[in-house]
């Protein structure tokens, strides 16, 4: 074979190929199991020694000028291909640059910070405890002892592996082990003096098992508790009535209290609101607070009294801003965010 044809040959093929897919189609002529430079090596084999050499080196010399014809044409290749990709995101240099725009408070955030406020301008300290607790702290102190029918109600997410005291330990379903915590150690922090009064809210994550447009496995809620020698029923409603009216900011709040059951408050009770003439709302369960929760705090429930309500954060945000879907929280949707900027 003539191996100027085949430089040409291959020059040719490799220049009208006009991507990288059909330039390997090409290579594969030359230079595949079948290919002509491969076929000519092959049949060096039945030549004398001197020819062989003599060819071999022909051969060779043509191989390695078709190999620099192929590297150039993909470079050429390479090369158009990154032009096409700059001119097509070219950017214009001389426009003025995006700003940073100034972010916002999530809506329950902002909640969350102004029923902080609203509580600490009575006297409500803020407390804070673990989102993962252990089953004693989360149930049985607060009268939910195992295989009690109210721990259905509250099914949850169980994590491994067990406290160091072989308890299971599970993300908190409610803030009321935060209570729990606080008063044990408010109880061993005045023991043998006089102890003021425990008077605290608990804004906190909770977790449970459930899941559709009205309810999310994490959700916020707020936990309340005061006790002392003489804090009523008649406490709860003042302080959570006001509450209401000035978290909303209207004075035509209706609120009633409705019979109800908790196992760690008795009398029990749910709390409904209106606004003006409208239709009631469930918004919070409420109590006094239950005489062996007050054991398990380490008071005693002859002498201290006292009462506990627990409220959703995102439903109070939910009634505040007329969002009527819950996920909406939870989408990160800037369009829904922007509106609270």
């Amino acid at each position: 074979m003539n191996l100027d044809a085949l430089i040409l040959d291959a020059e040719t093929a490799f220049t009208r190929a006009l991507d990288a897919a059909a330039l390997e189609n090409e290579k594969a002529r030359f230079f595949g199991k079948t290919g002509l430079l491969t076929e000519l090596l092959k049949n060096l084999g039945k030549l004398d020694a001197v020819a062989r050499k003599q060819q071999g080196a022909e051969i060779n010399l043509a191989k390695t000028r078709i190999e620099a014809l192929l590297n150039q044409r993909r470079q050429a290749l390479a090369d158009a291909l990154l032009a096409t990709r700059l001119a097509s995101e070219a950017i214009d240099v001389t426009l003025p640059g995006r700003g940073i725009k100034p972010g916002s408070l999530h809506p329950i955030m902002r909640t969350w910070e102004r029923v902080e406020q609203i509580f600490g301008s009575i006297g409500f300290a803020l407390a804070q405890g673990p989102e993962i607790e252990d089953d004693w702290h989360n149930f049985t102190a607060l009268n939910s002892p195992e295989n009690h029918p109210a721990r259905s109600m509250q099914d949850t997410f169980y994590v491994e592996p067990l406290d160091p005291n072989g308890q299971p330990l599970l993300l908190r379903t409610h803030t009321s082990p935060v209570q729990v915590r606080y008063a044990r150690a408010h109880v061993a922090r005045y023991q043998g003096g006089v102890m003021p009064p425990i008077k605290i809210i608990a804004p906190g994550r909770t977790y449970r098992v459930d899941s559709d447009a009205t309810h999310s496995p994490m959700f916020h809620q707020l936990e309340g508790l005061w006790i002392d020698e003489q804090v009523s029923f008649a406490d709860l409603k003042g302080v959570y009535t006001d509450f209401l009216r000035k978290f909303f900011e209207r004075d035509d709040i209706a609120v009633r209290f409705r019979p109800s059951y908790f196992p760690f408050t008795e009398p029990s009770a749910e709390i409904d609101m209106a606004f003006g003439q409208g239709r009631w709302l469930e918004i919070s369960g409420a109590g006094q607070v239950h005489p062996k929760v007050l054991s398990n705090m380490g008071l005693d429930p002859e002498r201290y009294m006292g009462f506990a309500f627990g409220s959703g954060i995102d439903r109070l945000t939910m009634l505040r801003y007329g969002i009527e879907d819950l996920r909406l929280f939870y989408e990160g949707d800037v369009r829904f965010l922007t509106q609270f900027s």
